[in-house]
């Protein structure tokens, strides 16, 4: 398959800011007290069914959070220069480069996915293209964990990030519901949605979805 366009853009926006990226971003312990629980409930749900992918590690810090609860966990990103600041930071993990819209994981291999902020650069066109990968890799059983900003269908084009560096990737703020409609299209069952609205730990309405490949 042809790689989408709009990867290019969020590779090489990513390798430009993966430095100043790795020393802004929080630290998972220092997430707000909802996200911190949602990781453990992950955790604690797909710790024994097998591998789990985290889909855009960049830096690892949330693999490496993982694999501290317990969780067989590797990481794959778009960009070069964040899996080579994961393997310095994280040796004694996996990382590897790769895109979510065709993976290099075999069907059924993984007993979970975690795609943490992620999938927000998708553009909508091609989410049903990353959903049907995640199913196709899960096992049944298999579980998902999809967190990320939500709204009301917002477009955001920004220009400078992490450190004032350029970027041209862009985001897409869809409605949860919306979200819901696409994992439930791809044929995985949403068990739990949480929405965030923002206050002092968050800074953009977030949304958060467990979910599972059915037997």
């Amino acid at each position: 398959m042809t790689e989408p366009s709009y990867l290019a853009a969020v590779r090489e926006s990513y390798d430009t800011v993966a430095a100043d990226y790795t020393r802004l971003v929080k630290e998972p312990a220092e997430l707000d007290p909802v996200s911190r629980a949602m990781l453990a409930a992950f955790a604690e749900l797909a710790a024994l069914l097998g591998p789990v992918a985290d889909l855009g590690c960049g830096p690892g810090k949330v693999t490496a959070h993982l694999a501290a609860l317990g969780v067989p966990v590797f990481g794959v990103d778009v960009s070069p220069r964040m899996i080579e600041l994961a393997r310095a930071a994280y040796p004694e993990l996996r990382f590897t480069v790769g895109s979510m819209t065709a993976l290099d994981i075999a069907d059924g291999e993984l007993g979970g996915i975690l795609a943490y902020y992620t999938t927000h650069h998708t553009p909508p066109q091609w989410l049903p293209t990353v959903f049907a990968e995640f199913h196709r890799t899960l096992a049944p059983g298999g579980r998902l964990m999809l967190a990320g900003h939500v709204g009301n269908g917002e477009h955001l084009r920004p220009t400078r990030a992490y450190g004032d560096h350029p970027v041209s990737y862009e985001s897409h703020l869809l409605p949860p519901d919306r979200i819901a409609e696409l994992l439930h299209r791809a044929g995985l069952v949403v068990t739990t949605r949480v929405v965030q609205e923002p206050d002092g730990g968050v800074k953009r309405r977030a949304g958060t979805f467990l979910a599972y490949k059915p037997e």
